[in-house]
């Protein structure tokens, strides 16, 4: 009713302009003082000696390279993370309330058939292709380790990072039921990754093996094929990092997507907002209850920075957003591997965020699953 009133009473507010104004400016003569200037948003960046920028507060629009889709995806993504209740872990489906319309809208598109079994003492979700796993693939594996932060989203994010790729892949998909915080500390999903991966070398031939994850299940990727190396494992024949790096996970997962993409892509930070000390005094410990008690620069936690390891990486794809809070790891991890002659692809959605493609119709995600299949059906087997 207020905007209403405004509406229709615009034109006599504006012929009251003229005698407001003539009345403030009556006023600042009598007084002797001059009118303030009218407030204006700084556009001003500083820099400090030691390389620290203040930017000003400012307003990020949706990218206009979105797909109208992925508009609508991203803004209902950020609502969904200022929304708590969307944030609480639901019964049944094992992770965020958010996840459940994604993970029925995928049975409803990949038709897969499940099987909860163990391998090597692990309990894992065995997903194939209902019309049957393709004829070149049946040689071929790959292992998924769900997303989650090592401490939740299990199966929730096996079941959206496994089906997809299963069902357009024509692949058997392997989805890992690792261990994790509280309960259990690094290298608890190390060993149990390891554990699959050596019952699985009995059938299959290390380079028809893939692994790939999201989030936590990216880093335990790289953490894995480190744990490999460490115990004379067959290196696999190539590995997926996706919303992931292999960077060392302190102060958030590092770099700039601290203060840039995290703050645009999840609508929260997750660094501190006034850095204190310099980035070679570096914290000691992970933020992430599962490496509390380790170095996360150690190889076995943080390859990337580790030459030795990284250059005996297998094949690797890494896949993020200009809005993923590890967008820089991501990058940073490619970078090394390129430097070391890894062959190395990455991929960067633009305006998209962490764990972006568990929804299905979103053309973003359908291009990110066709890049996935496409990799591993390159590189396993050569």
């Amino acid at each position: 009713m207020k905007v209403l009133f405004l509406e229709r009473h615009m034109p006599a507010w504006r012929l009251l302009r003229p005698l407001v104004a003539s009345c403030a400016g009556l006023l600042a003569a009598c007084t002797h003082q001059p009118l303030p200037p009218p407030p204006e948003t700084s556009t001003q960046v500083s820099v400090d000696p030691d390389g620290l920028v203040h930017v000003p507060a400012m307003l990020v629009p949706v990218s206009e390279y979105l797909s109208p889709e992925g508009k609508a995806y991203l803004i209902d993504h950020l609502l969904t993370m200022k929304n708590p209740e969307l944030l609480k872990e639901v019964e049944g489906i094992g992770g965020p309330a958010f996840l459940k319309g994604y993970i029925d809208r995928q049975r409803e598109l990949f038709a897969v058939q499940k099987s909860e079994t163990e391998i090597g003492g692990v309990q894992v979700y065995d997903y194939t292709p209902s019309e049957g796993i393709k004829p070149e693939n049946q040689n071929r594996v790959l292992i998924n380790l769900h997303g989650g932060g090592f401490i939740t989203c299990w199966p929730a994010c096996a079941e959206v990072e496994s089906m997809p790729v299963s069902a357009l892949g024509g692949y058997r998909v392997v989805a890992v039921n690792y261990r994790q915080a509280p309960e259990y500390k690094f290298p608890a999903a190390s060993e149990d990754v390891a554990a699959v991966y050596t019952e699985l070398l009995k059938t299959y031939p290390a380079e028809n093996i893939g692994i790939f994850g999201c989030s936590a299940g990216g880093m335990l990727t790289g953490m894995s094929l480190a744990w490999f190396q460490k115990h004379n494992l067959p290196t696999p024949g190539a590995a997926g990092i996706y919303c992931a790096g292999s960077a060392a996970p302190v102060n958030g997962f590092g770099g700039d997507a601290n203060y840039t993409a995290t703050a645009i892509g999840e609508a929260r930070f997750i660094a501190p907002l006034r850095p204190t000390a310099s980035a070679s005094d570096a914290p000691k410990r992970s933020m992430m209850p599962y490496l509390s008690e380790v170095d996360p620069y150690d190889p076995l936690v943080a390859p990337a920075h580790h030459d030795e390891i990284l250059a005996a990486f297998p094949p690797t794809q890494i896949i993020t957003g200009t809005r993923g809070f590890e967008l820089s790891s991501a990058v940073y991890t490619h970078s090394r591997l390129v430097k070391l002659g890894v062959k190395a692809d990455l991929h960067v959605w633009e305006g998209m965020f962490h764990g972006f493609y568990s929804n299905p119709d979103v053309p973003e995600s359908q291009d990110a699953y066709k890049v996935m299949v496409d990799f591993f059906d390159e590189h396993l087997g050569n």
